[in-house]
């Protein structure tokens, strides 16, 4: 019985496997590119459609303005939605209809199935477009949940009030959120020595959880003052 011949590390590759090689590194280079295309005309077909035939119609059958009888303009549903959230957003903003906003998420809230849906997405919203973003002041490492097993969280404040008093350690207020739903997790108070920087952003540090650790986050955006007027502990490294 012939004995298999081993394979010589320094015999190149075979042209199958090569092509194999190029097939997934095409793959990983174009589907990224190709599906961000896809979804932006998809939302750009759907706003011309959702928005663009009853403007048409409005404009050609009721007010009678004969160009739009005859003829359809793509993108008018496009233009109308970002005035509809520029306008919504300036309204927001205002105290009735910051009053209205209120009172609209009461409702929604207190109907069963649709409260859980419009909640989530409100927080992940919320956590990437502003207000909850703003919360998140730091990115951070500590140890948790036990010794020698690590985590990322995010600096909400300087504790302060009843649950710095009851502690003899100076305390910060750090939110560990969950894998792969960063708007849930838990708040943890932390002696500030046991916080360790890290220098990433706000952003990045979501992107990291999100993706369950599959994407490389970026370096820098990180507070070298703040940590160091916090007292976390920082890693000796070029630059720091």
């Amino acid at each position: 019985m012939n004995e298999s011949r081993k394979k010589d590390p320094s015999e190149p590759p075979s042209l199958v496997r090569r092509l194999r090689t190029w097939f997934v590194t095409g793959l990983v280079v174009i589907a990224p590119l190709a599906l961000t295309i896809w979804i932006v005309v998809q939302l750009f077909l759907f706003a011309d459609g959702f928005l663009g035939k009853p403007i048409q119609l409005f404009l050609g059958k009721i007010l009678g303005i004969g160009f739009f009888k005859t003829q359809m303009i793509h993108g008018i549903g496009f233009i109308a939605l970002l005035i509809l959230i520029l306008a919504t957003g300036w309204f927001a903003r205002q105290y009735l209809g910051n009053q209205a906003v209120r009172l609209v998420n009461a409702v929604i809230e207190r109907i069963p199935l649709v409260n859980k849906v419009y909640i989530a997405i409100l927080q992940i919203s919320q956590a990437f477009l502003g207000g909850q973003r703003d919360v998140f002041k730091h990115a951070v490492i500590i140890e948790y949940p036990k010794k020698h097993v690590y985590s990322i969280g995010f600096v909400t404040q300087d504790t302060r009030g009843p649950a710095q008093e009851a502690l003899e350690e100076d305390v910060i207020s750090v939110f560990i959120p969950t894998t792969p739903n960063p708007t849930s997790g838990y708040l943890l108070f932390v002696p500030k020595e046991d916080v360790t920087f890290i220098d990433i952003s706000v952003e990045e540090a979501l992107k990291l959880i999100i993706s369950a650790g599959a994407v490389i986050p970026r370096p820098g955006g990180g507070s070298v003052e703040a940590a160091r007027r916090f007292g976390f502990r920082i890693r000796k490294s070029p630059g720091l």
